[in-house]
This record gives structure tokens, C-alpha cells and sequence, in this order.
């Protein structure tokens, strides 16, 4: 049985953040209930690209889910939702902060009347300081963040990274967070607000160059593949593509100045050790990329890993997702979708001995489940109207 198997989530999330901390909650077997707007849904369902007419966006976050289609603006809709909350152990919302208040789904609002819920708020800034107010998505953050002061070449600008980077921390810190709530109230029995900015979770992670700062006043610059502190720690070029090289001690050096059949830059007084190699990095690059010209990515990996020197190809992303060692480990799985039929998807990579993710439940489609949910509740059926929203039958 997964470890989160009895507990009902309440997903109120959109985009990426969110969605993405739900989805884990639900592949460790918590129900989830994804209330969308009746009209369009999560932003993300409208997305590019499409698999026949369905976001790719969408179906990569929102696995684990349920679908309930709830207009809480409405009457209905919002008695619908306070009556889910009865039986729900958790919401997650990622709403501006005082947006709720207005429909009475606030914090305080509702831990009068539910104190064992646990209340995770996933936004830009957080629920208090002079930008709480601001709406934040991952660019502007990594941009605020100082992350894209420090990524890209060295003589290029600042650069965003290639995913998402600061929603998917978010939303991990954001599980984190509810976990120990989680076993707080085991003791307490009491609920509790989880304030996640994503400012804050990318802030947490560049403590290294944080501590530069710290330490020194200076700040790291960009360095494009390169190591602010170690060298050879970088991408070389080969015939046929790029490895990735990581010398991460003295010990490695020696042994890949063997690897690579050169076991003179071992003696020269130039690299002996990473402070000699640092101050003549430059020296360093061109006389390696002398001496690997002539291999392919196989032969030097071959022959880096026969010497335990850490090393990987510069994969394109097909490439990585071919690689044996994720289907050994299921992280690439397989779903039937409603409409789509068999697709696949990323798996959870969080592995667990006993009590493992299932990973069953495809994404779902608007609306889908909102009949199973509030009949189950006792609450009236819902059906679409021709204006896109949702109201309740007889």
C-alpha cells in the first residue's frame, strides 16, 4: 500500500508548482481532487503542443488526479467545495494572496472551521513582505533570483535555464512542507498554514554562491560548463559530440591523466594540484582538447569509466530517455488515457523499498470525475451548461 494511501488532497493549483506537488502526493497513493474552472480548466490545458488536441503541458503535471469541474464563485460550487472539505486532509492552492478571502477559502477562514486541514499556498513571493502581492511566474523569479545572473557563457548574458527550473523546486519544498505538517498534526491533531514562495525555494538553492558573497563580497560570474572551482570539470569536445567531465578531487586527476593516455600532466608543475590547474585553466583546455580530439564519446567514456573518472555523453533529450538505466528504474512508464489511449509519461523518482508510488491514474480530463466525487459526498450532480459553467441538478 503507498504511504499516503487514506488521505484526501485537495488541489486548487494551476500551471506548474502546484500541480507538480499534488501529482507526487498522488503517485504515493493520497486521492487527489483537481477543482478546475468548468469553462477551460487549469491554464495549461490550452497550452502547446498538442497531442490530438490535448496539452502535453497538462498531462505532464497532472497525473494522480481526479478532475472535479466547480465554479466557486457560484453558490453551488462553493458549497460543493465545503462539503469536500470535511473529509479532506490537505489543500494546496496557488492563488495571489487575498484572492481566496473573497470566497472564503482563506487560511483563517477555513481552520476556524476545519483545524485539522493543512493549508499549502504555493506563490511567487510568499504571504508576507512588500511583494507579497505580485504575481510570479518561474522567469521573473529566476530573473530575481539572481539564478540567471549566474547561468550562461561567460561572456554572454544572463540566461534563463531550460525547464522550469524554480516552479518544480517550489513544488518539492511545497511536498516537503506538507509532509511535516503531516506529522506534526499525527502528534497534534492540528492543521497548519505551509507558505511556499518560489522566491524562496530558488533562493535555497544558490547557498554556493551565496556564501561566496558571504565570505568574500564577490560574486561568482557565469562560467558557462565550467566549474567556478574545479578544473577539469567541464564539457570537451570529441568527433563526435560533447562528454561531460567531472575531476572532482586529486584522486580523480590522477587517475584521468591515465585514462586519457597522458599521464605527463600529472608531473606538470602547471596542474599539479586544482589551485595550479584553476590559474592556468586556460593552458589546461587547449592542451585536452589536443589530446581528445581523436576520441569518439564511447571510446573516452569507455575509457574514463575504466578508471572511475565520472563522465556522461551530452545526451539529446530522446537520447537520455532511450537510456536502460531509467526504464531499470520506471522512469519512463506507461498510462492509458480516457481519449489518447496508451501514452507515456516521466515516472516518480522518489523510490520506496516497501510501500512504492502507483503510478495508474492517467491525466484527467475536465470534469471527469465531478459526478463520482460529490455523489459520493451526498451532494447533487453537476452538468455543463451551454455558457461553459457548471450547475447543479435536481
Amino acid at each position: 500500500m503507498p504511504p499516503l494511501q487514506g488521505l484526501r488532497v485537495i488541489d486548487l493549483t494551476r500551471v506548474l508548482a502546484g500541480p507538480y506537488c499534488a501529482m507526487l502526493l498522488g503517485d504515493m497513493g493520497a486521492e487527489v481532487i483537481k477543482i478546475e474552472e468548468p469553462s477551460h480548466g487549469d491554464d495549461t490545458r490550452a497550452w502547446a503542443p498538442f497531442q490530438q488536441g490535448i496539452s502535453t503541458f497538462f498531462l505532464g503535471m497532472n497525473r494522480s488526479k481526479k478532475s472535479v469541474a466547480l465554479d466557486l464563485k457560484t453558490q453551488a460550487g462553493a458549497d460543493a467545495l465545503r462539503n469536500l472539505l470535511t473529509d479532506t486532509d490537505i489543500l494546496i492552492e496557488n492563488f495571489r494572496p487575498g484572492s481566496l478571502k473573497k470566497l472564503g477559502f482563506d487560511y483563517d477562514t477555513i481552520s476556524m472551521t476545519y483545524p485539522q486541514l493543512i493549508y499549502c499556498s504555493v506563490t511567487g513571493y510568499g504571504h508576507d513582505g512588500p511583494k507579497r502581492n505580485l504575481p510570479g511566474y518561474d522567469a521573473v523569479i529566476q530573473a530575481e533570483s539572481g539564478l540567471m545572473h549566474v547561468t550562461g557563457a561567460r561572456n554572454g548574458p544572463p540566461m534563463r535555464t531550460g525547464v522550469a527550473i524554480t516552479d518544480y523546486l517550489a513544488g518539492l519544498y511545497a511536498m516537503n512542507g506538507i509532509l511535516l505538517a503531516l506529522r506534526d498534526r499525527d502528534e497534534t491533531g492540528l492543521g497548519q498554514h505551509v507558505d511556499i514562495a518560489l522566491l524562496d525555494a530558488m533562493t535555497a538553492t544558490l547557498s554556493l554562491p551565496a556564501n561566496v558573497l558571504f565570505a568574500t563580497g564577490e560574486e561568482l560570474g557565469r562560467e558557462g560548463n565550467d566549474h567556478h572551482s574545479l578544473t577539469p570539470y567541464e564539457t570537451v569536445a570529441v568527433t563526435d559530440g560533447l562528454v561531460m567531465i567531472a575531476v572532482g578531487n586529486q584522486r580523480l586527476w590522477h587517475q584521468f591523466c591515465k585514462a586519457i593516455g597522458h599521464p605527463a600532466l600529472d608531473t606538470d608543475p602547471r596542474f599539479i594540484t586544482n589551485t595550479d590547474r584553476m590559474k592556468h585553466r586556460n593552458e589546461l583546455k587547449k592542451l585536452l582538447a589536443a589530446c581528445l580530439a581523436a576520441f569518439t564519446r564511447d571510446t573516452l567514456i569507455k575509457q574514463l569509466h575504466k578508471h572511475s573518472v565520472p563522465c556522461g555523453q551530452v545526451r539529446t533529450l530522446a537520447e537520455a530517455l532511450a537510456e536502460p538505466q531509467l526504464i531499470a528504474r520506471k522512469m519512463v512508464i506507461e498510462l492509458t488515457h480516457p481519449e489518447l489511449g496508451v501514452i507515456r509519461a516521466l515516472g516518480n523518482p522518489i523510490k520506496l523499498s516497501r510501500t512504492p508510488a502507483v503510478l495508474d491514474k492517467p491525466p484527467p480530463t475536465l470534469g471527469q470525475h465531478t459526478d463520482e466525487i460529490l455523489g459520493e459526498s451526498g451532494q447533487p450532480s453537476f452538468t455543463k451548461t451551454r455558457a461553459g459553467t457548471t450547475e447543479a441538478g435536481e
